[in-house]
């Protein structure tokens, strides 16, 4: 970097603000050359500040200072300071005053979608974490709390769509075809929550009436002609919210709530406070254009960020080291909700899937942090699995441990005693250990220490006795910065199964009657032995039952213990579990036989147990497409000390295949008498008929043969639902069959339109595992559809690649990694927060061989090269290079 090595923050270097804004008086006078700023902070040192600030420093980026004035008075130029990154003002008084600053941006180049800037020709904003420095001068952190008042001025025949936060107070018209709104939200907020819309938009409204009886003015706003495809999202809202009532007793509090869709957005969405701004991915939804995992994906994300109303608007953070305190939270109560609204064990199963491919691998990396984080660089590299997933599980850990009405009264004690204030992840659990008397002191380990924690299991029976010992221990890795670990509070919940399958009732030492099947047992110490009694033969352990602990588990289990749990453990995350651990150390096994050069055989009672699942119409037909589905490439990489790339490709491959021959007539039985009760509507029978009936055809397609090709483009022809179609043309991207390319050309001629729909064109394409992906990727980069500066786009096609595609990013020859570092080079000048995301899959190149290390490391080098690179880039490359 041409200005020297960016500077690290520190948690421990935290001090509340010197001054504080009570009130924002914002107004916008929206150009097409220029947009103008008026801000009028009332201000006033902060009591509990150390010390006394005679200098007023405020936070700003990409501005043009064009007047200043404190209590009315303009500011002389030599009467204040202005730098690259901020504005100060010393001799302030102390004691309240207004200070009032007029700026000048052009959102209309904003490429970095930070701050305000244009989406499809409409202004909106986006201002979490620090985008609010790019809007005007101010005390950009989350704990400074202000009411707002948003005036916006703009052009109406362009723009006669006028949105801010909170409620609408007025509107009117001006000269020269320019009219006003103005909104004001009674409620502070730090300006992270800010929000403001602009545009040319269709309104899609709704009602709600509040358990209370308020009636609340719902507004869905999108681009004309995508009004048709937002039913599900406002649907998902209204039972986000009953929900949200029911579960925690927790009403909306504004008189109206909206949600924008729009085109160019870095994240999911987000939640400003009465305004969320939403990628259209995670709003447009009908089965034609959107597949299961869409609606799926609207209904979680939407509820997701209502729910930040309560958990990060009227409580939230203190600093950005905090993250974890709202999103955290909130994702264990949008995954609760998705558990109440589907089948909670699919959506467990799902969850823990992309916590162990995802999380797992960033607490093995150079990238590996706390759930709290101690220090960074750029917070915009903070939302992380780490902080958001594994947050959820800590949180969910804590409802393992109080239950579910101890758990509520800690939420409860948490709104009433921080509402309306920028708190730590310390209030959080101290008000969780307040209202329930549960000691928590060693829990907030988990906040603290880095890494996925280990937890060995062995077990013995003592006929004479009637006794088994469970014995259990713990370890956590050292990572980056943290080489030493303590034992964590680890609930381990469990059950023990007897002969025929039952659950046993257990009965700890101690204890004067046998109890629950299912226990949770709080394991402490870096070793804990637990005694059951009346045990009268040798039990078989159910262990973590729910997941009920973010641990990576080490079992004495042979495989038959492993088919037996699968076939009948009451606990059904763990049966899914059993299947898992099973196909994990087969196909582990099957690529050491590749590399040693030996032929592979398929073992016979695995193909039996995955047999018995094929055959088994009682299962839930989702969870049995969860079942049926193999460890994914990555995931295997995980297990391994060096990643051997290669052979667990052609391992997991000739399982596919070999399961495909052997489960032939089942498969193709199971495939047409789903494909006879097609449901094109989105509900979840039909969404889970789908997922079986798409798996069935998978596995098919692993044949090769004509007849499955001919069942793939009947599907594709013939599809009704986007989840059909999209399937068999990724099926097909993979093949070698002749219409491959038709089917990719027909796709796109008739979804060319379609924004979201075009990216999984892109998203297909990218994935395929056929050796001549990676010249078509390149090409795809000059594709009139393809667009650098969407970040939908790139996340499909570059993110899809380097991402999603294993065994070809990771090509012997580094032609992926060219690739990407290129790629990452060229978003870094125009939007730096994307740039870094496409770094990641470097992070972790010393889990491979020598000659790929010595590719990546290349590349990452070459990357940290680039003079004027930003911080967010800069952070996660230099890490990764970190000794």
């Amino acid at each position: 970097m041409d200005k020297g090595a960016p500077q690290a923050i520190y948690l421990k270097d935290y001090r509340p603000p010197a001054f504080l804004i009570d009130d924002v008086d914002l107004r916008f006078e929206l150009g097409e050359e220029a947009t103008r700023v008026r801000s009028r902070l009332a201000m006033r040192p902060n009591p509990a500040a150390q010390g006394s600030a005679a200098t007023l420093v405020l936070d700003g980026q990409d501005l043009v200072l064009v007047a200043l004035s404190l209590d009315g008075a303009p500011l002389a130029p030599g009467a204040y300071r202005v730098g690259e990154e901020r504005l100060e003002i010393p001799g302030v008084p102390d004691r309240p005053f207004v200070l009032e600053v007029e700026t000048e941006i052009r959102p209309q180049d904003n490429t970095s979608l930070e701050g305000l800037y244009k989406s499809s020709g409409n202004f909106c904003t986006q201002c979490e974490a620090e985008g609010f420095r790019k809007i005007t001068y101010f005390l950009d952190r989350p704990d400074v709390m202000a009411r707002y008042r948003t005036t916006i001025v703009a052009d109406k025949a362009r723009y006669p769509v006028l949105l801010s936060n909170g409620n609408p107070t007025g509107a009117g018209e001006l000269e020269g075809g320019r009219h006003w709104a103005t909104w004001e939200d009674p409620f502070p907020k730090p300006c992270y929550l800010f929000a403001l819309v602009a545009g040319n938009l269709v309104r899609v409204s709704d009602s709600f009436e509040t358990v209370s009886g308020r009636s609340i003015d719902l507004r869905i706003y999108v681009e004309p002609g995508n009004e048709d495809k937002v039913g599900h999202a406002m649907a998902s809202l209204k039972r986000a919210m009953r929900w949200d009532e029911e579960v925690y007793g927790l009403e909306y509090d504004l008189d109206i709530f909206m949600i924008v869709a729009v085109s160019d957005f870095n994240m999911g969405a987000m939640e400003n406070k009465g305004l969320n701004i939403f990628n259209t991915k995670y709003v447009l939804a009908r089965p034609e254009s959107a597949t299961d995992v869409d609606f799926e994906g609207v209904e979680a994300v939407v509820a997701h960020e209502y729910f930040h109303n309560w958990t990060g608007n009227r409580v939230t953070c203190r600093d950005w080291f905090q993250l974890s305190l709202k999103e955290g939270l909130t994702v264990f109560r949008d995954q609760e909700f998705s558990a109440d609204m589907h089948s909670r064990a699919v959506e467990r199963i799902g969850n823990v899937a992309a916590l162990r491919t995802a999380q797992f691998a960033e607490d093995a990396s150079p990238m590996a942090h706390p759930v709290r984080p101690e220090t960074y660089i750029e917070i915009n590299n903070f939302y992380t699995t780490t902080v958001y997933e594994k947050g959820a599980e800590v949180v969910r850990m804590i409802h393992t441990l109080l239950g579910p009405a101890g758990f509520r009264k800690g939420m409860d004690l948490y709104f009433e005693r921080h509402d309306g204030q920028a708190v730590t992840c310390e209030d959080f659990v101290a008000a969780m250990e307040d209202a329930t008397g549960v000691d928590l002191g060693q829990f907030r380990l988990w906040y603290a220490q880095a890494g996925t924690p280990t937890v060995e299991a062995t077990g013995s029976h003592d006929a004479d006795a009637r006794r088994y010992q469970l014995k259990l221990r713990q370890t956590v890795p050292p990572t980056p910065g943290q080489p030493v670990k303590k034992p964590m509070h680890i609930p381990v919940a469990m059950g023990l199964l007897d002969a025929q399958g039952r659950d046993i009732p257990l009965r700890l030492a101690g204890e004067a009657a046998p109890g629950a099947t299912t226990r949770v047992l709080d394991l402490r110490e870096a070793e804990q032995t637990f005694v059951f009694e009346d045990v009268a033969a040798p039990p078989v352990p159910s262990l973590l039952r729910g997941f009920s602990a973010p641990v990576k588990l080490r079992t004495e289990f042979d495989d038959a213990a492993l088919t037996f749990l699968m076939a009948h453990d009451s606990d059904a995350f763990n049966r899914w579990e059993a299947g898992q651990q099973l196909a994990t150390r087969l196909l582990l096994r099957l690529v050491a036989e590749h590399e040693a050069g030996r032929p592979l055989a398929l073992d016979a009672g695995f193909v039996d147990a995955m047999g018995r699942i094929l055959g088994d119409r009682s299962l839930d037909p989702e969870f049995a497409a969860a079942a049926l589905g193999l460890p994914g490439e990555g995931y295997l990489g995980q297990q391994m000390d060096v990643v051997s790339v290669d052979a667990i490709h052609a391992a997991r491959q000739f399982v596919r295949r070999s399961l495909a021959e052997a489960l032939r007539a089942p498969l193709m039985e199971t495939y047409r008498r789903l494909a006879g009760n097609e449901d094109p509507g989105y509900e979840a029978e039909a969404a889970g008929r789908r997922s079986l009936k798409n798996t069935a055809l998978g596995y098919l397609m692993a044949l090769d043969d004509r007849e499955s090709v001919e069942l793939c483009l009947g599907q594709f022809r013939m599809a009704r639902t986007m989840t059909e179609s999209i399937a068999a043309l990724g099926l097909l991207a993979q093949s070698d069959a002749p219409e491959r390319i038709e089917a990719l050309d027909s796709f796109l001629d008739r979804w060319r339109d379609e924004a979201l729909v075009v990216n999984k064109w892109l998203g297909v394409q990218a994935t395929s595992q056929r050796t001549d992906t990676l010249d078509r990727v390149k090409a795809l980069l000059d594709h009139p559809v393809f667009e650098i500066r969407n970040p939908n786009k790139v996340y499909a096609l570059i993110g899809g690649f380097a991402g999603g595609n294993i065994v070809r990013f990771h090509d012997a020859s580094g032609a992926g990694y060219r690739f990407l570092a290129d790629q990452v080079i060229r978003l870094d000048a125009l939007n730096p927060q994307v740039a870094s995301r496409m770094v990641k899959p470097f992070s972790r190149w010393r889990k491979y061989d020598a000659g790929r290390q010595a590719l990546m490391r290349a590349e990452l080098e070459r990357i940290t090269a680039v003079k004027g690179l930003s911080r967010d880039v800069f952070e996660i490359a230099s890490k990764s290079l970190a000794d």
